[in-house]
């Protein structure tokens, strides 16, 4: 269980395809803090820690995992938001997030808004129905608040506020029209989707 409150940027240092993908990560924690089978959460996918060294661990990445996330998220070189699994008694200061990727968006603009950035981003229409306006959406790993929903004809979009303290402390400073991100909708928009079927079928 996570937040969606990035506490480090890691960096890809290398792959190995070995059955599963494993994936070395350089990142800022204390690794001594870090225990083998640990969770991290990078860039919204919930990972096990593998291997570890000072100032890195490693992770796999099965085969079902790579395609449900972004295009290009394991590949040498990529920064990713990184959290770690949230402990009884830690603040919430995101909203709760499992670190289960439900889709893939694609950030159609990002133009600056004072000084803080207005991002776009697209979503297919199975997702459509779980984002709304003032809800939580996690944008590849960190807790977002959506500021707007328009449906149109190419997709529904859903607007975003990257206030500059989240580009610097995120890699939401990168986006781009075309990225590719990795999308966690609010558990409890899944669970009442799921009340409101069994509803009907009453």
């Amino acid at each position: 269980m996570f937040t969606g409150i990035v506490s480090d940027i890691g960096t890809i240092e290398s792959l190995d395809q070995r059955g599963d993908l494993r994936v070395k990560i350089q990142c800022g924690y204390d690794m001594d803090s870090v225990d083998m089978g640990a969770s991290i959460a990078c860039s919204g996918v919930c990972l096990t820690v593998v291997d570890k060294g000072q100032g890195w661990f490693a992770v796999d990445v099965s085969g079902e995992t790579l395609s449900c996330t972004a295009d290009g998220q394991f590949t040498a070189g990529r920064r990713l938001n990184l959290e770690r699994a949230l402990k009884v008694g830690d603040e919430l200061g995101g909203h709760i997030v499992t670190g289960h990727v439900d889709g893939v968006g694609e950030v159609v603009s990002c133009q600056p808004v004072g000084d803080s950035h207005e991002v776009i981003v697209r979503v297919s229409k199975e997702l459509a129905p779980f984002v709304a306006a003032k809800g939580s959406i996690t944008v590849d790993g960190v807790s977002l608040t959506v500021n707007a929903v328009s449906d149109k004809d190419t997709g529904t979009e859903f607007t975003l506020n990257i206030i500059p303290h989240t580009a610097q402390v995120t890699t939401l400073g990168e986006l781009a029209p075309g990225r590719a991100v990795n999308l966690e909708i609010d558990i409890l928009a899944r669970y009442l989707a799921r009340m409101e079927k069994v509803r009907s079928l009453a």
